[in-house]
């Protein structure tokens, strides 16, 4: 059965985020004023599976082994 799966990566409380930074100061530039802005990135996977937690486990393993870094990232996976 295929699963459609959105993994979101964002950097941990604490971390630098430069590109978060840069945008807040462009925004500033424009006239906008923000208060904290992060940013993240999104994936979204199809994974054929058994059922759903078999396809979240999938998307964990994929987020272990390459797309994120545990020691800075954070990230939360939904499975629909």
């Amino acid at each position: 059965m295929k699963f459609d799966v959105t993994i979101t990566i964002a950097l941990k409380e604490g971390m630098l985020d430069p590109e978060a930074r840069a945008i807040r100061h462009a925004l500033a530039n424009l006239g906008f004023a923000t208060g904290d802005l992060s940013t993240a990135r999104l994936f979204r996977i199809s994974i054929d599976a058994e059922d759903a937690a078999a396809a979240r486990e999938e998307a964990r393993a994929i987020c272990e082994r390459l797309l994120a870094n545990p020691v800075i990232h954070r990230y939360t996976i939904e499975v629909e």
